[in-house]
Formats: C-alpha cells, sequence, structure tokens
C-alpha cells in the first residue's frame, strides 16, 4: 500500500478526510495512476497512521477519506540526533538511510579536522535537499511516524554546541579504552530516570566520525564540553 507523510493541519478529523497536496498528489495521480476507491497510508507526522480510501484526485490535491487511525508503535521511546562527520564519496546516502531506518530523529553532518571531503557552499544546498529525499524515502519504506529532519552541514564547534542540548552526548571515539557503549548508557539512562518522571522522551546525541577518526584536540574539546567519550 502506497504510504504518504502531510503535516498535521492537513488532516481534518470533523470532516474525516485529509489533504495531500504538492508533489505527492502529482505521484498519486500521474505516476502511480491511482484511481478513485483505492487504498493509501498517510502518516502525520505525530506518530499516527491512517489508513484511506482516496475520494478525489488531481495533479494538484488529493482528498482522501479516513477508515482508520492507529498510534504508530514503530518510533523508539527517545529522540536520537546522529552527527555524522562527512565521509568520503557518496557514503553518507547509506548512512541517512540506514540511519532513518534505525530511528534517528534528525542527521547533521559536520566537518572536523581528519574529513578527506569537505563542504563545499555552492553546493550544499543542493545535496541537502538530495539527502532530506533520501530520508524521506527511507522512512516512507521502513515505516516511520515521522520524517527524520536532514540539518545543512556544520562546523565541528557548531556540531558540538548542538549536541550538549540533548540529554546525553556519546562521542564515539576510536581511542576510548575504559568506557564501552553499553557502560555509558546504563549509566546515563540510570541518571535520566532519577532526575525525570515517567513519561519523559529523553534526548541523545550520537557523534560519529569520519573514516580518519577524530584527533586528540577534538576528543579533548568534547570532554570539555560535557560529552561521554565511548
Amino acid at each position: 500500500m502506497p504510504r504518504f507523510f502531510v503535516r498535521a493541519a492537513a488532516v481534518d478529523t470533523d470532516a474525516g478526510t485529509i489533504r495531500i497536496e504538492g508533489n505527492d498528489a502529482f505521484h498519486i495521480a500521474r505516476s502511480l495512476r491511482m484511481a478513485v476507491g483505492e487504498s493509501i497510508a498517510v502518516s502525520d507526522m505525530q506518530r499516527h497512521e491512517y489508513r484511506c480510501t482516496l475520494k478525489s484526485i488531481t495533479d494538484t490535491l488529493v482528498i482522501a477519506t479516513i477508515d482508520s487511525c492507529e498510534k504508530l508503535a514503530g518510533e523508539p521511546p527517545f529522540l536520537a540526533y546522529l552527527y555524522q562527520a562527512l565521509p568520503k564519496g557518496d557514503k553518507l546516502d547509506t548512512v541517512i538511510q540506514k540511519a532513518v531506518e534505525c530511528g534517528v530523529c534528525e542527521i547533521t553532518p559536520f566537518e572536523s579536522e581528519r574529513c578527506i571531503v569537505k563542504m563545499r557552499a555552492d553546493a550544499e544546498e543542493r545535496k541537502t535537499e538530495r539527502r532530506r529525499r533520501i530520508a524521506q524515502e527511507a522512512a516512507k519504506q521502513s515505516g516511520r511516524g515521522v520524517i527524520p529532519t536532514v540539518n545543512p552541514t556544520v562546523s565541528f564547534e557548531e556540531m558540538l554546541t548542538a549536541a550538549m542540548r540533548c540529554d546525553i552526548s556519546l562521542f564515539c571515539y576510536e581511542g576510548e579504552e575504559s568506557v564501552t557503549l553499553r557502560q555509558a548508557l546504563e549509566t546515563e539512562s540510570a541518571r535520566l530516570h532519577r532526575e525525570h518522571c515517567d513519561g519523559y522522551i529523553p534526548t541523545v546525541a550520537i557523534i560519529i566520525g569520519s573514516e580518519g577518526g577524530f584527533s586528540q584536540a577534538e576528543w579533548n574539546a568534547a570532554k570539555q564540553s560535557g560529552a561521554v567519550s565511548v
């Protein structure tokens, strides 16, 4: 069954309908050649999935009647933010696809000292749009309840500032010899459990380097900022 994402404002529960506009409407009408009476699945980006029947179809607007609604159980009970140093070639495309399938909510590429690939300002907008399309397709294919955000490339310093806003910031460093990922998660999870009530959704930053890993200076900066080296 074809699956689409809409903003919550496109769902009219009183009327029992959903509006699908723009490229998705064109895709339904022209690429898929769907007809009135056929079924689709629609996510409202709020972890709800609607099973719908197509009511009317044009190239710019599709109206679907809501048949049922269920809460998506596929989203993790935490918000994971991936910070990935720029890898070589098209490897970032694969990283984005697999990260979306694994449940991250946001992906931010960044430049680190040992990155071979460097950000090009003249190509950044085009690359970011392509990466967002990859995330959207991966979200559709894996049954996600949201489309994860893909941000433009930032500097190491900007990345570290953003990552430290999360409840847990995991700095994946190949030179770390004492703290495993499992140990860090157990310790930090216990801390969050003590500090917050039931129902709290924790945020986790996962910081991963390029093929050359991180430099000693970057590791020191992360530790001084409060990141947990694993």
